[in-house]
């Protein structure tokens, strides 16, 4: 908050509508310095990003108001979206004044302006992505039903035969790591395991790369059209999204458009497949693809990295590939029963490239849900030097919520709970309300550390070869796993989407890639582990509140958090210890007692208050 009281854009006294504003919607901005500053007027000064315009709309005075003076202004913000920065000047009578901005009152001529976010309300957000739970599968990783045979398929591809090793961490002879040894793990390995799935409540299935791809990770597509052959056919695609959709689940597919692999059909660097390939011919149909300079020995790639030659976005072919076409890849996969597409590296996506996704998709199937990785604030990023447009209505649904899991493990690992609710309420007022509902709130991805080593671990070993075979010592581990209880409850009570990463529930561990990417447990998870995550899915499906609730914080001070979450007249409350020794809270309360659906305890309110000691490392989910 600025100076006190004087204006709070997170105060429906100040301004209201709270947050983000749709195209031509009116929001209203009420300030309040204090009389004996003397101000006898009040301006708006706004920046509009897109537009460039820059003006300045006078507020009416509506007199004293105590001891404070009072200024309002109704504003109808512009018709496209926009986003917009702004601050307020003030000035007296005789001319002198300053203004305020999100520090307090300045006179120094630079201001750091509040947040605005205008966007086009009027396209739909299919509300089953964030109202759900995700399951993130790492495919050759989950279950494999034999033991494939790599022959004839694209790469220099090694098959571990026992299902338990440790993943391949280090270079080969020529230094490079090229992630060529995969376990075998298959899409009908995933559709023998749905029901073990349907326990956890998931309803989206976000499958990492499947493609086929020279890699065990698939993020360098080899063959867009094709499923990687060890992973099975077109057809188990299909029937792995008929039989999901049978249970209630969807699956959303990992789409990597920035790059491609150097060995594929259009790259063909190595002389695999038939060609010609751009690197092997400058007639080759996929030559403007990329970017040469020369021609063949050197070209743009991802990172630097040369086996992920960087594609053209705005090559009318690749486009028409890609989107356009009527039998497009996007297009394509969706008719084939996927229900979404996850965009990596959205950032190095261009805008206009994205807009034509989600336009190819919402014709194509229209409740279809388009996700983008972007590691920050999404609503007022800045990429390539240009200010990006995710989510003002005409690219992404929602975002993977990675300044969620940065808040909520500095909270976990002994930060402030004010700090949480601080990063989470600029969330909540950046972002659009449905993608704020959108979003894909997580604890780890295939690209970062496991949870359970993140919040077990004294250190973080330096040494690679340390990180490898790094397991947490019995009296840590309990220490990671009580603390994962606390981070779970708080992901699922969360407003969006939670998503667990295959084998979280498990109690699996490891390092960085590709140390968090091991083989599923079968037989050896973590029972109970795995019993609070059934718990919590069975929570989170079948309250509403849950799932489509607003958001109100009740306490958020040292390890202590608590908020609840209502929808037509249900509420859950979450309450949360994330210290090492017992918290005392006290709540105002209405109505009578209260249970909690973790551990079916029952609290009686008092006088009107709930008091409650909180164990240390705890959560409560009160029903």
């Amino acid at each position: 908050m600025s100076e006190p009281f004087v204006f709070d854009p997170r105060c429906e006294l100040c301004k209201s509508p709270f947050g983000a504003a749709s195209c031509g919607q009116e929001v209203t901005f009420h300030v309040r310095p204090l009389a004996r500053e003397g101000f006898t007027h009040c301006a708006l000064a706004l920046r509009y990003e897109f537009s460039g315009r820059q003006e300045e709309r006078e507020l009416s005075c509506v007199g004293p108001e105590g001891e404070r003076a009072g200024f309002v202004l109704t504003l109808a913000v512009p018709s496209e979206p926009e986003l917009i920065w702004y601050h307020f000047r003030f000035w007296r009578d005789d001319g002198s004044g300053c203004d305020l901005d999100g520090t307090g009152y300045r006179s120094d001529g630079h201001t750091g302006d509040w947040q605005l976010t205008v966007y086009d309300g009027s396209r739909p957000t299919p509300d089953w992505f964030g109202r759900g739970i995700t399951y993130q599968i790492f495919p050759d990783r989950f279950y494999r039903l034999s033991v494939p045979d790599p022959a004839g398929m694209v790469g220099d591809r090694q098959v571990h035969g026992d299902w338990d090793d440790a993943p391949e961490w280090r270079p080969d002879a020529q230094g490079e790591v090229r992630n060529r040894d995969f376990f075998g793990g298959s899409l009908r390995g995933i559709l023998s395991r749905l029901d073990a799935l349907a326990e956890l409540s998931v309803t989206t299935l976000y499958l990492c790369p499947i493609f086929e791809s020279a890699s065990n990770h698939r993020y360098n597509t080899a063959d867009y059209q094709k499923i990687d052959p060890m992973l099975g056919t077109e057809e188990d695609f299909r029937e792995l999204c008929r039989e999901a959709r049978k249970r209630g689940m969807r699956v959303l597919l990992d789409g990597v458009f920035n790059h491609t692999g150097s060995n594929s059909v259009y790259f063909n660097a190595e002389g695999f497949y038939p060609g010609p390939g751009a690197a092997q011919s400058q007639t080759s149909p996929y030559s403007a693809w990329y970017s040469f300079h020369p021609w063949p020995s050197d070209y743009d790639a991802w990172w630097g990295i040369r086996t992920l030659p960087a594609v053209n976005e705005d090559c009318p072919s690749y486009g028409e590939f890609i989107i356009d076409g009527e039998n497009s890849v996007i297009r394509r996969w969706l008719r084939a029963g996927a229900s979404g597409w996850r965009l990596d590296v959205a950032d190095e996506l261009p805008d206009e490239f994205i807009a034509r996704i989600r336009a190819a998709m919402d014709e194509t199937v229209p409740d279809s849900f388009l996700l983008g990785e972007v590691w920050e604030d999404g609503s007022n990023k800045i990429a390539y030097s240009r200010r990006r447009k995710y989510l003002l209505g005409g690219e992404t649904h929602g975002l993977m919520n990675y300044p969620f899991r940065t808040a909520a493990l500095t909270y976990l690992q002994g930060g402030d709970a004010a700090d949480f609710q601080s990063a989470m309420e600029t969330i909540r007022e950046n972002y659009p309300p449905p993608a704020f509902y959108s979003a894909l709130n997580f604890l780890g991805t295939h690209d970062t550390a496991r949870i359970l080593t993140v919040l077990g671990a004294e250190y973080t070993p330096g040494a690679k070869e340390e990180r490898a075979g790094f397991r947490l010592s019995p009296e840590r581990r309990e220490r990671g796993l009580a603390l994962l209880r606390v981070a779970a409850a708080l992901l699922y009570a969360f407003p969006g989407s939670p998503m667990i990463y295959y084998g979280d529930e498990a109690g699996m561990e490891g390092w960085e890639d590709p140390f968090n990417r091991h083989t599923y447990p079968w037989g050896r998870e973590d029972a109970a582990l795995r019993a609070f995550h059934v718990l919590l899915g069975r929570l989170r499906r079948s309250r509403l509140s849950l799932q489509k609730g607003d958001i109100r914080y009740l306490r958020a001070e040292g390890h202590v958090l608590a908020f609840s979450r209502s929808w037509e007249g249900e509420t859950t409350t979450a309450l949360f210890n994330a210290g090492d020794a017992p918290a005392a809270l006290e709540l105002p309360w209405s109505g009578s007692g209260v249970r909690d659906a973790l551990s079916d305890q029952s609290f009686s309110p008092a006088d009107g208050l709930l008091r409650l000691e909180l164990p240390p490392r705890s959560a409560y989910l009160l029903v």
